[in-house]
């Protein structure tokens, strides 16, 4: 299950995992957005880091180089998330621009960087 499909079905999960935790804590629980959206994505990286170990990352993987890639879309999830407090956007543009980002940085970090070392 390796590929661009495996890439997709695991990066929907990942989605659908933040997008349910950000808004729980942005609605029940209270939290801002940026605290909201930096959780949910920790969240939801945990569990996108395990699948993508499971199966799609070869023993010859860079895990130092995936890891620096959560730490850098941790910092864009809450650099989004401040910037949605600061322009009061409702709770449903933060999380679709945030996927949007991750999806197209994770893809191509994916296409041109991780799997590209595999070959």
């Amino acid at each position: 299950m390796k590929g661009f499909s495996a890439l997709t079905g695991i990066g929907i999960a990942e989605g659908l995992i933040h997008w349910q935790i950000f808004f729980v804590l942005c609605t029940a629980v209270g939290l801002t957005q940026a605290a909201s959206n930096f959780a949910a994505f920790c969240v939801a990286v945990v569990f996108s880091f395990y699948v993508n170990m499971l199966y799609i990352f070869e023993s010859r993987a860079s895990v130092f180089g995936y890891l620096l890639f959560i730490v850098l879309m941790g910092g864009v999830s809450f650099g989004i998330g401040t910037i949605a407090d600061a322009r009061h956007w409702p709770g449903l543009m933060t999380v679709v621009v945030f996927t949007l980002i991750n999806f197209l940085a994770g893809y191509c970090f994916f296409r041109y960087v991780l799997l590209r070392e595999q070959r």
